[in-house]
């Protein structure tokens, strides 16, 4: 593993475009379920074990080399939300420009031929994270670390809240965003034999009815 090139993908500063995202958390807050520290730490663990999950294994299965269309038309079926799929494409696309960037491949070069309007953000990332070197493992730990670290930052900003107990629920779900990645990796092993059913399907139908609602807001302070 090229801990230095992990480092880059992972870094917040990558200019991929999630920090115009909250990932459900500003919907959550508006709907009373975040009110704090406490409450972001649920929400992102929820958020981690389902959603998350599910991006980490996309992200480590196209670290793999599986077919990304094939990938990116498994995180359609996975994504019930019409406004979350819209966000995911947008993430996808900006993700795609970074990357081609930073580590230019014919393989990224080929999706962002045929998904022009972007493919799901995992599927790019992981494909990324394979230009740069990466295996799935290095794939799925990113992808499950964003699913959570974006809800974190967006709280700090949206409730004031202390940036020293929004870092420290990232901490304390460290041991489980282990597990996640752990479990995201395995699933992605079993899809060249059994396909994209091998791939987790976990649902969170308050993070799909909460886009769904954010997505009508007339003033937001994230597109997602």
């Amino acid at each position: 593993m090229n801990r230095a090139t992990l480092l880059v993908l992972a870094d917040g500063r990558f200019p991929a475009g999630g920090h115009a995202h909250s990932g459900g958390a500003e919907a959550a807050v508006a709907a009373g379920r975040i009110k704090d520290a406490a409450d972001l730490a649920e929400f992102c663990r929820g958020r981690l074990h389902t959603s998350g999950l599910v991006a980490a294994a996309l992200a480590a299965a196209a670290a793999l080399g599986v077919d990304p269309l094939e990938l990116d038309e498994a995180a359609d079926a996975r994504t019930p939300s019409a406004a979350l799929r819209a966000a995911a494409r947008k993430l996808g696309r900006q993700m795609m420009r970074a990357a081609r960037a930073t580590w230019p491949s014919a393989e990224l070069d080929a999706l962002a031929s045929v998904r022009p309007k972007g493919a799901h953000q995992p599927v790019v990332l992981g494909l990324a994270a394979r230009s740069a070197g990466l295996g799935p493992e290095d794939a799925a730990y990113v992808a499950a670390y964003e699913s959570v670290s974006g809800p974190a930052t967006a709280v700090v900003r949206l409730l004031s809240l202390d940036p020293f107990d929004a870092t420290a629920v990232l901490a304390r779900l460290a041991p489980e965003l282990d597990r996640v990645a752990a479990d995201a990796a395995e699933c992605a092993r079993r899809v060249p034999d059994e396909g994209a059913d091998a791939l987790p399907a976990a649902s969170a139908p308050l993070l799909d009815i909460g886009a769904e609602a954010h997505a009508a807001w007339a003033v937001r302070l994230f597109a997602s």
